[in-house]
This record gives structure tokens, sequence and C-alpha cells, in this order.
């Protein structure tokens, strides 16, 4: 396997298990939470990797050698932590992960008190311990316990049915397929599916760790998936990714949805119940924000990344928010992206405008979204970023993260990864080749 470095961020770390992510590095990044924290109670989860039992003590011990009292959740998605971080009044939380990536990585997620992950700024902060190396070790007698708590599962369960109609979905009688790629969140989607009424088609939900298609949940890694919904005589597919913290979908002829509609969708029926304003991404799509328009609601848009999204979404006392890549976040559940309340989103609106999957895509505003990826050696972005701007002079520019160009009809995106060693470039426009012909530009001003 060739070598990759650790990836350190204000969001945790991230890395191939054995390479550049060690149990030492794990400990270290606990402690360095845990000394943030202060001590106090922290709760510890992962997602199915068979790496994450390995990580998980080397992040117990560290934990612990600081003085935590650790809760250990086991498998548990990384919605259901933001829940029982508020539920159990614990101090944090950290969800061992590597999210979408593939099987060899996997890393830490950390959380504050108030169930979401940590703020940019207080993310700083831990890494700055982390990096200093100065963590401060209590003696013998106030070593941390480790303790189990109640099935925190059940709480996420719950919290999601007071905010949906089951009662209206179970009208509909709806067989419905739930892809979990043996990932932490198949037992919890299996289980909230025959809560609304659906008759559930499971597609590898055995929360084990056994990827039968790569984790990222795009229509790319879901051709194998795909077929199946219709085969089934399935309404809709569901898809998620490793810690269930994204949520994909399929319409009922066996199509993949873009992940972008996932939010878009959810946005539409929440928009029903209640007005408020909206928050996205930088690189989310511009359907969100007609939909919000069209509904008379305020728009925002922040840096990528689930923290800036969570920190934009509280200032602007936001109604829904999230992340183009297939992330709902719902105040009323709590900061983290949540793919339980985006099913149950999704398929109320499905049910209450009696509308298959493919007709409710196909009333949406029509862009075509390209993402591509780059290695360009850091200290060569910024002059490429200069070379960009200056490549589109009329178009409106935004540096808040990266930089992004928005056009009369068109919008280019162009940043640093805070996940991946690599630089991910997005364009949306009317029509495919014009989304192509942006990235192909920008991907030649990169070199």
């Amino acid at each position: 396997m060739a070598s990759s470095e650790l990836i350190v961020s204000v969001s945790g770390i991230r890395g191939i298990v054995g390479d550049s992510l060690n149990p030492e590095a794990a400990c270290r990044f606990a402690a360095a939470l845990g000394m943030h924290l202060t001590g106090g109670r922290v709760l510890v989860a992962r997602d199915s990797r068979p790496s994450g039992d390995m990580l998980k003590h080397a992040v117990f011990a560290g934990l612990q050698s600081v003085g935590c009292t650790v809760e250990n959740l086991g498998i548990a998605p990384t919605p259901t932590v933001g829940i029982a971080v508020r539920n159990l009044a614990a101090a944090g939380a950290i969800m061992i992960t590597a999210s979408h990536n593939p099987a060899p990585w996997n890393g830490l997620k950390l959380f504050g008190p108030d169930g979401a992950v940590l703020a940019p700024d207080q993310g700083q902060l831990v890494r700055m311990i982390y990096d200093s190396g100065a963590t401060a070790r209590v003696p013998w007698h106030a070593v941390g316990t480790i303790r189990i708590p109640p099935d925190v599962q059940d709480d996420h369960a719950r919290a999601v049915l007071e905010h949906i109609g089951a009662a209206t979905i179970a009208s509909r009688g709806l067989r419905v397929l739930l892809d979990g790629n043996g990932g932490a969140g198949g037992p919890l989607g299996v289980k909230l599916l025959a809560e609304f009424g659906c008759e559930v088609v499971q597609h590898h939900c055995l929360a084990d760790g056994d990827f039968v298609h790569e984790p990222e949940p795009t229509p790319a890694n879901l051709a194998e998936v795909a077929p199946w919904v219709k085969q089934s005589g399935s309404a809709v597919g569901f898809a998620l990714d490793p810690d269930s913290d994204r949520l994909a979908l399929i319409d009922e002829t066996g199509t993949c949805v873009s992940e972008e509609l996932t939010l878009a969708l959810a946005v539409k029926y929440r928009l029903k119940q209640a007005t408020g304003p909206v928050v996205v991404n930088m690189s989310t799509s511009r359907v969100i924000e007609d939909i919000a328009r069209a509904a008379g609601c305020d728009f925002h848009r922040s840096a990528v990344g689930e923290a800036n999204v969570v920190a934009e979404m509280r200032r602007v006392n936001a109604l829904i928010g999230g992340e183009g890549n297939g992330g709902v976040i719902d105040p009323r559940l709590g900061w983290v992206r949540d793919p339980f309340i985006g099913m149950g989103l999704i398929l109320s609106l499905m049910a209450e405008e009696c509308k298959s999957v493919s007709q409710l895509v196909a009333e949406l505003p029509r862009y075509s979204m390209l993402k591509t990826k780059f290695t360009i050696p850091k200290d060569k972005l910024a002059g490429a970023l200069a070379a960009i701007r200056s490549h589109w002079p009329d178009a409106k520019t935004d540096t808040v993260d990266g930089l992004r160009l928005d056009g009369p009809d068109w919008w280019l995106h162009v940043r640093a990864s805070n996940t991946e060693p690599i630089v991910r470039v997005i364009s949306e426009a009317p029509t495919q080749a014009q989304a192509e012909e942006l990235c192909r530009e920008a991907g030649e001003l990169l070199g």
C-alpha cells in the first residue's frame, strides 16, 4: 500500500490504518480532546470497519489517561452520537470513522457538549494540544473508567418518529430497499423504515463492516445495487455510507439520483411544513437555492464542512440545511447530518403528494453538476487560484472557502479537501457540456 500522510484537521484525523494512522496517533488525539474538555464523560462510538475495534482501545486509553470517563456506545451511526451526547449530558464524543473513505482508512471525528461536530475554533484548540504533545496525564488513582450506557439508538428512533407522520407514509404501503453496505446504520434504518409502515427490502444491512461496494454512495458505486430497486418492486432505494451521515437515492426505475437531490427533496418537504432560512455549503447545487427562493425563504451559503454549515445555521436560526453530499441537517433532531430524518422527510413528500421519486425529481429545477479531483502541491495552489480568478474576470467571487465563482447561470468552486490530499473542482451549469468545460478549463489552470 502506498505511503500516505495522516490528515490532521480541526475536524479530527483520518488516514490509512497501519500506514499513516496508528494507535499512537489515535491515543494522542483522544487525549488532546479529553484535555480540551477538561475531563468529564466522553462518548465513544465507531462505524463497522474492522480496524475500529483496534482503534477504540487506543481512544479509550487516551481519554482515560487524562481522567475522562468513557461511555462505550459500540457500533453506532454518527448522528446517533450527536443525539446521545445531549441526552446523556456528556462533555463530548469521539466517533471512530473514515466516513465515505475506502475500507483501509479510518479516523476520529470530534463532538462537543452540544452534540455537534466541534466548531472550527474549538477543533483548532484540540489540534494545538495534539501538535504540541503537551498532554497532562492524571495519576493512577484518577484514571478514568469505561461504562456502557443504555441503547442510544432507540432514543434516535424515537426522536425521528416525533417529527415524521408515520401513519401517512404507512397509508401508501410502500416497499423500500435499504442498502446498508455493512455500515453502522443498517439496523437503525431497517427499524425506522418498519416503524414508518414500509415493507423493507434489506441489502447488506448487518453492521459487519463487509463493504460489498465502495463506501461512498455515489451513482458509480451503486451501479450493482440500483437494478434491485426495480426488480424488487420498491418505490425507492436508500443507500447509506459507513457511518450513516449521508443518504443517496435510487428511484423506482432503478436510476440513481444525484446526492444533491437528497437534500433538495428533504428541503422541499420541510418548507411545506414551515418556512424559515435554509443553509447549504458553497459546493451544493443551486436547486436548493431555487426551492428556498420559491418558498419565499432566506437562503445562505457557508464554507464546506459540517461544522461550518452548522455554525451558519445557528447564526441565521435555519429551519433546515445540509450539504449536497446527501447530508440533511434538521435542527429538531440535532446538528449532525442525519439520513434517518432524511428518509422520513422524503417518504412523507412521496406519500402526501402521491408521486414517485422520478416524478418528484422531474419537477425540480434542472442543472448539470460535475465533481472532479486534482492533485497539486500545496505551495502551488494560491497561484493557481489567482489564475482561475483572472480567467473569469466578470464572475462574482467568494474566497471564504477556496475560490467560488458565480456566473449568470453557472458556478465553479475550487478548494483543497478537508479529508483527502486533493483539490476539488466542482461546477454546475445548465448543461453537462458547460459543466465539463468549466472543470476542464479550471483543471488546466491548476496544472
